[in-house]
């Protein structure tokens, strides 16, 4: 077993007091110190989670929620450390995040939760078929109907909104418009 250093034994000491004080006593310090602790940690799951993503930010607000969260629900008579608690908790409310609130249209959370699993099986069975899986196969290999499944399909497209800015080829001369251009406007 490896040793761990004389600074890492010192540090990981303070986080379990820190951890105590603020379930005991609700210590603001001990709060603040613990989230600075830890800021790196919720950066690098927020930054994997972004991808580039216009919302970074968001999700490393998220991120330190989901702290703040495993902060307060730690119990060490577990046995696990508070990290091997913590960054369940803070990568399952940035997912939550992303399921509820990324989607520019309303879209029930069982549909939402059908994507991955399409996607899933779609790999899956094409890896057995060697070729493209019909959506029947897709239906019953994850068990619902077709009807299901293409409804899925066609709200994974709603998961980003176009603006009405966004440019689009008009025609052959390589000139662009915009989706504005093409809405129609008020009657005279």
């Amino acid at each position: 077993m490896p040793k761990v250093s004389q600074p890492d034994k010192e540090a990981k000491e303070k986080v379990y007091i820190w951890i105590a004080a603020y379930q005991e006593n609700g210590d603001q310090d001990a709060q603040y110190n613990l989230v600075v602790h830890y800021k790196n940690l919720v950066e690098s799951i927020a930054r994997k989670y972004s991808q580039g993503k216009s919302f970074h930010e968001d999700l490393v607000q998220v991120g330190n929620i989901g702290l703040l969260g495993a902060i307060r629900r730690y119990d060490a008579t577990f046995g696990k450390s508070f990290e091997a608690f913590a960054v369940p908790t803070i990568v399952g409310e940035i997912k939550r995040f992303l399921r509820d609130k990324t989607w520019s249209v309303h879209v029930p959370r069982r549909i939402k939760e059908l994507g991955p699993k399409i996607k899933n099986a779609v790999e899956e069975l094409t890896r057995e078929l060697q070729s493209s899986p019909q959506i029947s196969d897709i239906a019953d290999f994850i068990g619902v109907t077709e009807e299901e499944v293409l409804e899925a399909m066609e709200m994974g497209k709603s998961y980003q909104a176009l603006s009405v800015d966004h440019s689009i080829e008009a025609d052959s001369d390589g000139s662009t418009i915009t989706l504005l251009d093409v809405v129609g406007g008020t009657d005279d």
